[in-house]
């Protein structure tokens, strides 16, 4: 709104081609985040989509520089939990523990408070205070039975945990519970439960040479077939 007419909708369009690759091709949406970024350097919403853009990229530093303008042209905390992850990118995850202890967080929103919660046990595990990332995930959004935006990745996060703790038995059980609420695949919860199980996916060329998927356990040839579920990798 406080861009002329047709530098808004030059920058609009850059923005809008950012959202639409930031997960596909991240280089190419920080290519039109830098073109938005150029047009209209004073608008929030283009420091704040560079900075995405950048972080996407693991321009950690460049991202942090712009989520840092963008929080002070608009006074919002909504971006201090990836503000935080930047720290972490950065090789200072005892910055982002002191982000975590901050009045910040307390403004958040149950999301960003969960997402705050996510980058402080990542900062425990980069200083090796492995156990105490576990019981920084330990929560009551952890332990509720309610599916929220958030809950398949604080699932898989606490398994992840588990795992590189040790605790396999708990770790496929907690894979197992983020992959029951990640009804998009926004995690490879499935593929870490076969690996637990020991089932291999394979590529193989069909008859008519395409790519087709197919399984082998590694202790067991007498596999029925491979497990369904969502999975990213």
């Amino acid at each position: 709104m406080s861009l002329p007419k047709t530098l808004a909708e030059d920058v609009a369009r850059n923005l809008v081609m950012v959202a639409r690759l930031i997960d596909e091709d991240p280089e190419e949406a920080y290519a039109y985040s830098r073109i938005a970024l150029r047009l209209a350097s004073r608008v929030a919403a283009v420091r704040e989509a560079a900075g995405f853009a950048a972080y996407a990229t693991q321009k950690y530093a460049e991202a942090l520089a712009e989520f840092r303008a963008s929080r002070r042209m608009t006074g919002s905390v909504d971006l201090w939990p990836v503000m935080a992850d930047c720290e972490r990118g950065l090789g200072r995850p005892e910055r982002a523990m002191a982000m975590a202890g901050e009045p910040e967080v307390q403004k958040l929103d149950k999301a960003g408070q969960v997402e705050m919660r996510l980058v402080a046990a990542g900062a425990r595990r980069d200083m090796g205070q492995l156990d105490a990332a576990i019981v920084t995930l330990q929560s009551p959004e952890l332990a509720s039975n309610s599916v929220q935006s958030w809950t398949p990745r604080l699932r898989y996060a606490y398994a992840d945990a588990l795992l590189e703790a040790g605790r396999e038995d708990e770790a496929r059980e907690w894979f197992g519970k983020a992959l029951e609420a990640d009804k998009d695949g926004s995690t490879d919860a499935s593929d870490r439960l076969a690996a637990l199980d020991g089932v291999e996916f394979v590529d193989a060329l069909g008859d008519d040479g395409t790519a087709e998927e197919d399984v082998a356990d590694a202790d067991d040839d007498d596999l029925d077939g491979p497990t369904d579920g969502p999975g990213k990798a």
